[in-house]
């Protein structure tokens, strides 16, 4: 089976599609972007790209900060509709019927309905074409209580995030491995017959 070549494309999927909020409490936007990611750990840096006539690029190249709020099944229809709207133009927020929430470290509001968002402020803007891409340094993330487990644990079988693929939209699939599990040691039997070995003679010697 042979591999068919195409020309250069953004053929990187799936991709997570998150909506972005800028401006304050008052005057605000909402943008849908697809490239978006971690950029560096220590500290915690992202990055999102934004076309020029957007009408959020004008507003968080002002202000210096943005927030990336994740997106869930429940937020499907409203994650596509404003991506394809102009906030110039309508109250995303009011038209969606999403809730604002007031962030600690930005002006801009935060998506309450949103399963997890997380506060960024601009260090830079680079050109890089057909987009501009602002390099943010994360200053906190936000995330719902009810997604959170007993063991303080992000759990994120529950919320039913979803993903950007070649123009549509996916909910996660099943796990099919974790971090390190192609290298993790197998726990052999014997070891475990070992213990009730050892179970039995501190038995039979305290008999």
């Amino acid at each position: 089976m042979c591999k068919v070549i195409w020309k250069p494309g953004t053929f990187i999927y799936p991709l997570p599609v998150v909506m972005v909020t800028s401006g304050d409490m008052n005057k605000n936007n909402i943008i849908t972007v697809a490239w978006t990611g971690i950029i560096n750990t220590d500290k915690p840096m992202c990055y999102i790209s934004v076309r020029k006539e957007r009408y959020s690029h004008d507003i968080i190249s002002r202000n210096k900060e943005f927030a990336i709020n994740l997106t869930n099944k429940n937020l499907a229809f409203a994650t596509d509709w404003c991506g394809v709207k102009s906030g110039a133009k309508v109250d995303k927020f009011k038209e969606m019927h999403l809730t604002k929430e007031k962030a600690k470290f930005v002006k801009c509001p935060l998506i309450k309905e949103s399963p997890v968002s997380i506060e960024c402020k601009v260090t830079e803007i680079k050109e890089m074409g057909s987009h501009d891409m602002f390099i943010a340094e994360i200053l906190s993330i936000d995330a719902d209580e009810k997604y959170i487990d007993d063991k303080g644990a992000f759990d994120i079988t529950k919320c039913d995030l979803i993903t950007y693929a070649n123009g549509k939209y996916f909910t996660l699939g099943k796990q099919v491995g974790k971090f390190g599990y192609s290298v993790q040691k197998k726990k052999r039997k014997w070891r475990k017959y070992a213990r009730i070995v050892d179970i039995f003679r501190k038995t039979w010697y305290d008999i």
